[in-house]
């Protein structure tokens, strides 16, 4: 079982910043793919970012330039580095730690936490 806790978010005035960490627990490697998701209100959930366990990184086109996703593999932590903020990056932002086994996956969520950017 693996566990995955956010902190980070809060009330933030657009063009501020913040920073959210995932801590992960239980029966998790280096070797899951860690990612960041949001959902905002009425809206599906979509990636943000992704980041391998060798430092390869992906980004959601709406975030490029402003985001930056990191990881500390010895403490199994991930990072998201938020500057620039928008409005509309109000969400849920969730963590995610994946990876394919053996034909299995393993896919897990964490509980998010609330980033809100208003003035």
């Amino acid at each position: 079982q693996v566990q995955l806790v956010e902190s980070g978010g809060g009330l933030v005035q657009p063009g501020g910043s913040l920073r959210l960490s995932c801590a992960a627990s239980g029966s998790i490697y280096s070797s899951y793919v860690m990612g960041w998701y949001r959902q905002a209100p009425g809206k599906q959930r979509e990636l943000v970012a992704l980041i391998t366990s060798g430092g390869i990184t992906n980004y959601a086109d709406s975030v490029k330039g402003r985001f930056t996703i990191s990881r500390d593999n010895a403490k199994i932590t991930v990072y998201l580095q938020m500057n620039s903020l928008k409005p509309e990056d109000t969400a849920v932002y969730y963590c995610n730690a994946d990876r394919m086994v053996g034909g299995v996956r393993y896919n897990y969520w964490g509980q998010g936490t609330q980033v809100t950017v208003s003035s």
